[in-house]
């Protein structure tokens, strides 16, 4: 007997990462700076060199998963998306505390090594990291026969920023009246994924599957990556606009996101309908019978992260950022709003339908 009888193939394993060598050495982001990697991918740990010019830096790290969108995505043999996503819920929440991303680790877990399927996984890492101007660092991957089944593999992603200490966001900068302005998601993101396969499954139809209207069918359009926001807030950062708060709309959605970049006695009221809610969270409303408030708690409808301002940076922020749409501001909350999350965001019970 031996290990790849048992399941395990150490030789594929180190083609793998010889691979990642190489994808990783031809994806870097230049930097001009001294700081970077030192030494490459293959080693026990990773090494990073930390940016000159803080006086007293603070490191922030952030984890996450892509969750049950990866039985879609290995469904419908799409890999490459939900690499992306990986690198976007991580970094997507490093960057709420006005952090800039240094560098990413994956951890991948698999039954069997497929590497068809992740080569795609690790080149939507990639492109993640350039999106995000981060560097890949190194990671892991795991083959566990018996533990997973064939075909199937699970994913973790851990990201390091930093931030100057004087610059982190916690919620003493925000005051009543700031705007709230929201920037659109690209679709569902990584949330929410337990509800929509069992609304497609109880309907009994495939991921192949296209309603009328629509340009692309299920399986598509429920794939599509998490949007990165890294450059838009940069951009803001770079134009002096200042940033009171901001908010990474995850699970939970706005009612439970929303409030945890806000101060300890205010809340976000909400203009309703002041954005359009997409095609694809109306069709899962009206299929799977679910009701107004539980859709805001699912799922983003649209919105993936916002931003607070103060009302004198308005414009600005959306001469930067034409997306951006104004969807409240902050208020003073009363004493019975102050515990639940979902309480200090207000509003929401004058949406009525989607």
């Amino acid at each position: 007997m031996d290990y790849r009888s048992a399941g395990v193939d150490i030789d594929l394993g180190r083609v793998l990462v010889k691979g990642i060598q190489e994808r990783v050495a031809r994806t870097k982001v230049p930097s001009s700076s001294s700081s970077g990697t030192l030494g490459g991918i293959g080693g026990f740990a990773g090494l990073f060199e930390l940016p000159p010019g803080y006086r007293s830096p603070v490191l922030v790290a952030g984890t996450d998963g892509v969750g049950t969108k990866l039985q879609i995505a290995q469904h419908c043999g799409q890999h490459r998306g939900v690499g992306i996503d990986l690198v976007a819920m991580c970094v997507n929440d490093v960057l709420t505390v006005g952090a800039r991303p240094l560098f990413f680790l994956d951890y991948i877990a698999t039954g069997k090594l497929e590497p068809q399927a992740l080569w795609q996984v690790i080149e939507g890492i990639l492109e993640g990291c350039q999106q995000a101007g981060c560097e890949l660092l190194g990671g892991e991957t795991a083959e566990m026969p018996g533990f997973y089944p064939p075909g199937e593999y699970d994913l973790a992603g851990f990201c390091v920023g930093i931030v100057e200490k004087s610059a982190i966001l916690d919620g003493s900068q925000v005051q009543l009246g700031d705007r709230l302005l929201a920037l659109p998601s690209s679709g569902l993101h990584s949330n929410g994924y337990s509800l929509v396969r069992r609304i497609v499954a109880e309907k009994g139809w495939s991921w192949e599957h296209q309603p009328p209207g629509w340009e692309r069918p299920l399986g598509e359009v429920f794939l599509t990556p998490t949007r990165i926001y890294v450059q838009a807030v940069q951009r803001l950062q770079q134009a002096g606009v200042p940033i009171h708060g901001m908010a990474h709309i995850t699970g939970g959605g706005i009612p439970e996101n929303l409030p945890r970049c806000l101060g300890p006695h205010q809340a976000a009221r909400l203009q309703p309908h002041s954005w359009l809610i997409p095609l694809e969270f109306r069709w899962l409303q009206e299929q799977g019978e679910v009701e107004t408030a539980e859709m805001f708690r699912t799922f983003n409808l649209g919105v993936g992260y916002v931003l607070v301002v103060p009302v004198e940076a308005q414009a600005q922020v959306q001469t930067l950022l034409p997306e951006a749409r104004v969807i409240g501001e902050v208020v003073a909350c009363s004493a019975g709003e102050e515990g639940a999350a979902e309480q200090r965001v207000l509003g929401l019970e004058e949406w009525g339908s989607l």
